[in-house]
């Protein structure tokens, strides 16, 4: 009997995973595994990812071994030598994966594919992490979209997303084990110190969590995301980004159960929800077309702009949600505990980073990369680079927002400030987003006492604004 080698990478699920599918009905199967954080470079898991992976690992080898089968866990730098050990001790005689669009990933399937198939190998990738191949969606002209409307418009006319696939009810071993591997726990995966008791707290990996989570947001609240989406004090959002970014749930299967249940409907929350799956496809597509945007701008006149790229107390200040503006403080500190920001203030903190304090967006997205549970390489930049003003589809650099008129509109109550900035929570909703505005006996009456408790803003709004134009007015007259 047939034995092929599966790959696993960022496609952590037995359901909707095109490569374990293919490979259960061919034969027998040797699910792998490897942990080879050196071949990515800066892009390897970040703090946050790797708590999250340790965690999606375990889940995956549960469900593989309730079909009969292991998750065979390997440690190395290099993943290529260890999949030429395994498929020569399984006597496989094919390799399969999902197909990977980052950069990294696609010069590493390329060196894999060549390798294996010069030996004889079948090797096969399977599109999955994806809705759309980033090749089939263009302009008239041929050319990779630039700007969302129109990818959208045209994902909406030509894409057509396949039904996701079923779980194998079983997976038979290879009839000879692969090499040796190691535990989970090797991997040293979880922080030591652990840091992480409130992404504990605030999550439940795995695949199953996954599409809890989706039915809860489904029967809860699709149909008002329209209107919540926007609100970091309500749970308007489905939260599936960190599934997503781990492969635990497949973004077809989100589509499909998503009109299934609103009866093929495509009601004002149910298009809005939709949309922002095809931002996610649209972040993935610029990234396919223009690899060099993972640290580049994808607008080459702003390599030459001149942010600050150093870290400084200032920017450390930012990370530890210490700016003196509660909507950065409350987003940065959400960040810090939970592993997640609302995108809403995903935005407001990076605004005020590049314009305000007029830092380098990579310095952010590079924070990000670390501390989000849902790091993902297009998403990330393509949100730096949009509030940067410097990428696809990017607010212009003189969209600067203002973070007390974001927070006043977006959070009216105050309760998100209250919950993630507490020293701040008897100030009365009036002051909330700018308590520097608060009268001083407010201030005393409140506990709130400002350079103390509570720091001062790090730059003028008004001021910091203004410089921002300035320098964005100069630099561009001298082309």
């Amino acid at each position: 009997m047939a034995t092929t080698v599966v790959w696993f990478w960022d496609d952590l699920r037995v359901h909707d995973n095109p490569a374990l599918w293919k490979a259960a009905r061919r034969g027998r199967v040797a699910p792998v595994f490897i942990y080879a954080p050196e071949e990515l470079g800066e892009r390897a898991w970040g703090g946050a990812r790797k708590w999250w992976l340790h965690y999606s690992l375990q889940s995956l080898q549960e469900s593989l071994r309730q079909r009969g089968n292991d998750l065979y866990l390997y440690r190395a730098p290099e993943s290529l030598p260890v999949l030429e050990a395994v498929l020569t001790t399984t006597r496989a005689d094919a390799l399969y994966w999902n197909t990977r669009y980052d950069p990294i990933g696609r010069t590493l399937q390329e060196r894999v594919a060549h390798t294996f198939k010069a030996r004889g190998i079948e090797v096969r990738a399977f599109p999955s992490r994806l809705m759309h191949d980033p090749d089939s969606v263009r302009t008239d002209s041929g050319q990779p979209y630039t700007v969302f409307t129109p990818f959208w418009k045209r994902f909406l006319q030509t894409a057509q997303v396949p039904s996701p696939l079923p779980a194998p009810e079983r997976l038979l071993p290879p009839e000879s084990a692969p090499p040796e591997g190691v535990s989970l726990e090797s991997l040293r995966l979880l922080p030591v110190p652990d840091w992480a008791g409130g992404i504990r707290a605030t999550w439940q990996p795995g695949e199953a969590a996954a599409h809890q989570r989706l039915q809860a947001f489904l029967q809860q609240a699709v149909h008002a995301y329209a209107d919540m989406r926007d609100r970091p004090d309500v749970d308007g959002t489905s939260r599936l980004s960190p599934y997503l970014a781990n492969g635990e749930i497949s973004p077809r299967q989100i589509w499909h159960a998503t009109l299934n249940a609103s009866g093929g409907q495509w009601s004002k929350g149910v298009e809005s929800f939709l949309r922002e799956l095809g931002w996610r496809e649209f972040a993935y597509h610029v990234l396919y077309h223009h690899p060099h945007t993972l640290t580049e701008p994808l607008r080459p006149e702003f390599r030459n702009f001149p942010w600050q790229d150093t870290t400084t107390p200032e920017v450390r200040a930012w990370h530890k949600g210490r700016t003196g503006i509660p909507m950065v403080d409350a987003g940065m500190r959400q960040l810090w505990h939970t592993g997640w920001m609302h995108n809403r203030v995903r935005m407001i903190v990076a605004s005020w980073l590049t314009k305000n304090l007029l830092y380098h967006w990579r310095l952010g997205e590079a924070w990000f990369w670390d501390t989000l549970v849902d790091a993902d390489p297009a998403n990330n930049v393509l949100g730096w680079q949009w509030s940067a003003g410097c990428g696809a589809d990017a607010a212009p650099y003189y969209r600067i927002f203002n973070p007390v008129l974001q927070g006043r509109r977006f959070d009216p109550n105050g309760a998100y400030v209250r919950q993630w900035v507490p020293e701040l929570r008897n100030l009365p909703t009036e002051y909330l987003h700018a308590p520097w505005e608060a009268p001083p006996s407010v201030l005393e009456a409140a506990g709130v006492a400002l350079g103390q408790t509570y720091p001062f803003p790090q730059v003028e709004l008004d001021k910091s604004r203004q410089r921002a134009l300035e320098l964005f007015e100069n630099w561009h007259a001298r082309g």
